[in-house]
């Protein structure tokens, strides 16, 4: 069975795929217990951004080097498939060109081959981590990461921050550009989510979205839905947004300068929000704010949970996490619970069936990983993996009662025991 452009793994892409959902696609959650605890495999990495799985038992790992963008050189990546429990190399790519430095993005293609866009060039490999194929993307500058379309095509943006963003499309088989680049009203340097063939971008003031149009062979700017999110808010641009079928939800404030914590990185003086945008009338939006506190800033998306009617957002900057029930006839937002001191700052994983909300927590130099119930925000376990740098990137369930959590420096594997 095939779903969508993806494959048909718990876990083929990054957040679990194009809609963000940061929820596997199959399996059950950690299911924890009175008495069980969590335990942890970690290894030292480069710079992990994520992990994807493959066929039962297939892990790859994605990282890439940095040290040479500091004096102008440029950067590779490096696709790993891993063992999944000891998360020691089985196979190894060639080191990928990049380029500018920026994490990129990883996914397994509903064909069964890996693709990697990293800096301005994206790549095909083959299960076994072999290079099939590259491309040389059209703009000289970091591109940060791809989605995958309900037909298979692949589109990418480059990251850009001062000058209007340009959509790539790319064909998965022959790795061409499918049609000459869109670009986009503004600049964007949130990463692209999408829904079937219709793909939407975070904008540095607005949201806005495409859709793919067999007959003209090109992406079609939808004119009748765009919010600008920005307004008169003095806050800076969103990042990363999920789409649950019924909403678009995402963060703004998104300016920051985080080096090794995202903790007090914020640049505006502002708080940061969360923003609602309905998907068929974006008319209906609303943007709350998330901690209320001065120099709010994130660089991820929130989780929404579509079972329980639960979103639960953070500010990174000022260490707090909240949750609030979304009533889908009022639109009203009910706080739910709220944790302070408390550092979360990655992409998270929701098990759906279980309730289960995995979060990083960054404190005392290190970071460790916490399992809370969604509903009540009560914790279930908790596991530190150590390394310096605060998580700000992916981790991705596992193919047991485990799951992945990349820490920049360090990859870790976390488990019930």
């Amino acid at each position: 069975m095939k779903v969508d452009g993806y494959f048909n793994s718990p876990w083929p892409a990054e957040d679990g795929g194009a809609a963000r959902l940061q929820a596997p696609r199959q399996g059950s959650g950690l299911h924890l217990q009175p008495g069980e605890q969590l335990r942890c495999v970690t290894r030292n990495t480069l710079l992990s951004t994520m992990t994807v799985l493959g066929h039962p038992g297939d892990v790859f790992l994605l990282t890439h080097s940095a040290l040479r963008s500091h004096v102008g050189l440029p950067t590779t990546a490096c696709v790993e498939r891993i063992d999944p429990l000891t998360l020691s190399t089985m196979a190894s790519s060639p080191r990928l060109p990049g380029g500018p430095m920026w994490p990129g993005g990883m996914a397994v293609h509903r064909n069964g081959d890996l693709y990697v866009v990293y800096g301005c060039f994206a790549h095909r490999l083959n299960s076994d981590c072999e290079l099939i194929t590259s491309l040389k993307l059209p703009i000289h500058e970091a591109y940060n990461s791809f989605v995958v379309l309900a037909n298979g095509l692949i589109i990418t943006k480059n990251l850009s921050e001062s000058t209007p963003a340009r959509l790539s499309v790319i064909d998965p088989e022959s790795l061409e550009l499918k049609c000459v680049d869109t670009e986009c009203p503004e600049p964007s340097i949130a990463r692209l989510s999408a829904l079937g063939n219709t793909v939407y971008v975070v904008g540095v003031r607005s949201i806005f979205r495409y859709h793919w149009s067999d007959a003209l062979r090109r992406l079609v700017y939808d004119t009748d839905w765009h919010f600008s999110y920005l307004g008169d808010s003095g806050n800076s641009f969103g990042w990363d947004v999920v789409l649950d079928g019924e909403n678009a939800w995402f963060m703004d404030n998104g300016k920051h300068r985080y080096l090794y914590t995202m903790r007090g990185a914020g640049v505006r003086r502002t708080a940061n929000r969360l923003i609602r945008v309905s998907l068929s009338d974006a008319r209906d939006h609303a943007a709350l704010a998330v901690s209320g506190l001065a120099g709010g800033s994130i660089t991820n998306p929130p989780v929404f949970d579509a079972r329980r009617q639960i979103v639960v957002g953070y500010d990174s900057a000022n260490a707090v996490l909240n949750a609030w029930r979304f009533d889908r006839a009022t639109r009203a937002m009910e706080p739910l619970w709220t944790k302070t001191h408390f550092g979360a700052a990655s992409h998270m994983i929701l098990y759906a069936d279980t309730g289960e909300l995995v979060v990083n927590d960054y404190r005392r130099l290190g970071e460790e990983v916490v399992v809370l119930q969604i509903e009540t925000g009560v914790e279930l376990g908790r596991v530190r993996i150590g390394g310096l740098t605060q998580g700000v990137v992916f981790p991705s369930v596992g193919w047991a009662r485990d799951f992945y959590w990349s820490s920049m420096g360090r990859i870790a594997r976390v488990f019930v025991q």
